[in-house]
């Protein structure tokens, strides 16, 4: 009886659970889902009042108008130069630097640590002026390579890839070095293929950081042919009018890269964040 009545708990705690996630996951799609099916609205459904789910016709004249209104061309080229090329940078730095801090004992490797992880407490508005100073001093302001370059190296990344890799064996390491590996060696046939499920998580968050990125392109960037996706969406916001449908419709293609990019890597993804926080 005590055995069937745990049972029993135990299927209604667990019917809850589900239910509760599966209304907290509904919370986070229903506004992208909303967008979605806004952007093949047409004016009469999408500006109805009260408002409709569904349209009572497909219409793809948002798309249509907003292409021709602009060079998203030019504008999915740029943000697609920099979010790549931010991200591989990014995958690069951070990786050595975990490896570093995770691996190698040296005087002040605690402090570098600390510091490192401090700086995700200052706010980026604290920052800008004096990188903007800097960009501009270097000569690349209103260059693409101002977008790709400070924010190669982040906190986040440094800390992820770090806890991962302290769940490496010393022991297979030292065996490498007596076999006549070099470090370099060691980096790239042992450390990058096992700490491939958290380089696929900060694959993903580099890039939707990069992609999504507004404000820094904004101040980086004045000259309408280096603009990125979203300064381009931008336009669609005037002083007196917003149009929604080319702006609904943008936004839907602008999705469209970061799904693929997580559906790509979503396995090593839900691996990577199991696991990166966790020692040995």
């Amino acid at each position: 009886m005590g055995r069937r009545r745990e049972n029993r708990l135990t299927q209604k705690a667990g019917f809850f659970t589900y239910l509760a996630l599966i209304l907290l996951a509904l919370i986070f799609i229903a506004p992208v889902l909303w967008i979605f099916i806004s952007s093949v609205k047409g004016p009469i459904d999408l500006y109805s009042w009260p408002p409709k789910f569904l349209p009572d016709s497909l219409s793809f004249e948002n798309f249509t108008a907003a292409f021709s209104k602009g060079n998203f061309g030019l504008y999915f080229i740029n943000s697609a130069i920099v979010a790549v090329s931010a991200t591989i940078l990014t995958l690069l730095i951070n990786t050595m630097a975990g490896y570093a801090l995770s691996k190698f004992r040296f005087k002040g490797d605690t402090l570098i640590l600390f510091l490192f992880l401090s700086t995700l407490m200052i706010p980026i508005e604290v920052i800008m002026t004096p990188i903007f100073t800097v960009i501009s001093k270097l000569g690349l302001y209103n260059n693409l390579l101002g977008l790709i370059i400070p924010p190669a190296a982040t906190p986040m990344g440094v800390f992820l890839i770090r806890q991962y890799l302290l769940t490496v064996p010393d022991d297979l390491l030292e065996a490498a070095r007596m076999d006549g590996a070099g470090e370099w060696r060691i980096f790239w046939t042992i450390i990058v293929p096992i700490a491939k499920p958290v380089i696929a998580v900060l694959t993903i968050f580099s890039f939707m950081w990069r992609w999504d990125d507004f404000i820094w392109p904004l101040i980086v960037i004045s000259d309408p042919s280096k603009y990125t996706i979203q300064l381009a969406l931008a336009n669609f916001i005037g002083e007196f009018r917003v149009d929604w449908g080319s702006l609904l419709a943008m936004s839907v293609v602008t999705m469209i890269p970061i799904l693929i990019v997580f559906l790509i890597f979503q396995k090593q993804f839900v691996k990577g964040m199991a696991t990166s926080g966790m020692k040995e």
